[in-house]
């Protein structure tokens, strides 16, 4: 394992998994044999004729919330794309640059995952200078690391996969201004760096998009109760969100988000846009959405799996 490794690990305010590789693995198939979950994988499932995966949006709730929907989004990942590189474009929680890369791996209970060196180093020709001016963005960020612990668990017995990390902060300029996302400079050069980095890759490329959709409550600032009106309204806002997604249009996606002024925070924003705009797909589906409730109301969050196909 490189010296220059992440120990992934749960952030400390949310136990997310067990650092026993044992207790882990039990943990993880939990997501998809409990009750309302897929079932395991099966590697020789029958693909979509024609079709080919180009992304998946999984959440990045802790595993215990986020329960069977990380099931329902690593099932399809798993069984319909031959792809062992993957983009994972995911929040960014903490950093204020609109990108960062790492070079480094990740180091899981079940093993590491190993970053592109190569990958990371053409992108950032590709995209210019800027990927690294945070050098602390990944280090407490936890959105690429429940990824990465699902990837490592239902692939370490197969031929080892390899990732790009990619962290995108806030689109709130773009809301802000009632801009579309592909005006701005920087988000449009990364479009087309992550397109030419894909097409030069020379291999199945599939995107991993690691995000949430709403965040409501007193925890995250509103004054209002978490009323079955109110988790209502948010669940048909989600559901408008969530159309837009499957019909893989990232244009609209952002208007229905910036119609609402984001006021619901919903996360996946700019992961979602960035990945929606790069790959370039024809369709989205829906294959699970959730919306949590603390048992105090004071915090509701939802998010959602999603396959897009060409």
């Amino acid at each position: 394992m490189s010296q220059l490794s992440y120990r992934v690990r749960p952030p400390a305010c949310i136990g997310v998994y067990s650092a026993d590789p044992t207790r882990l693995k039990q943990q993880l198939e939990q997501l998809f044999v409990a009750p309302g979950g897929p079932g395991l994988p099966a590697p020789d499932a029958a693909r979509p004729p024609g079709q080919r995966l180009r992304a998946i949006l999984a959440p990045h709730m802790d595993y215990t919330r986020g329960g069977t929907v990380y099931g329902w989004a690593f099932k399809e990942l798993i069984q319909s794309t031959d792809a062992r590189l993957f983009f994972i474009i995911a929040t960014s929680h903490y950093s204020l640059q609109r990108f960062t890369l790492t070079r480094q791996d990740f180091a899981t209970p079940l093993g590491p995952v190993l970053t592109d060196r190569a990958c990371v180093d053409r992108l950032c020709e590709l995209y210019g200078p800027g990927l690294f001016n945070d050098p602390h963005a990944h280090t407490r960020e936890h959105s690429i690391e429940l990824e990465v612990v699902l990837l490592q668990y239902l692939t370490y017995q197969r031929q080892p996969v390899r990732i790009l990390p990619l962290l995108v902060g806030s689109l709130a300029d773009c809301v802000d201004q009632r801009r579309d996302p592909a005006e701005q400079p920087d988000l449009a050069r990364m479009v087309r760096a992550l397109r030419q980095l894909e097409a030069e890759a020379g291999e199945p490329v599939c995107y991993l998009i690691s995000g949430d959709l709403a965040h409501i409550g007193r925890k995250f600032g509103d004054r209002y109760r978490l009323d079955a009106p109110r988790l209502h309204a948010s669940r048909q806002q989600d559901e408008q969100i969530l159309a837009a997604a499957e019909q893989a249009d990232p244009r609209e996606y952002f208007a229905r988000i910036a119609q609402e002024d984001d006021c619901r925070r919903i996360c996946g924003l700019p992961p979602t846009w960035v990945a929606l705009s790069a790959a370039q797909p024809k369709v989205g589906r829906l294959l699970q959405y959730r919306q949590y409730v603390a048992p105090d109301k004071s915090e509701s969050v939802s998010f959602a799996a999603m396959s897009f196909w060409d």
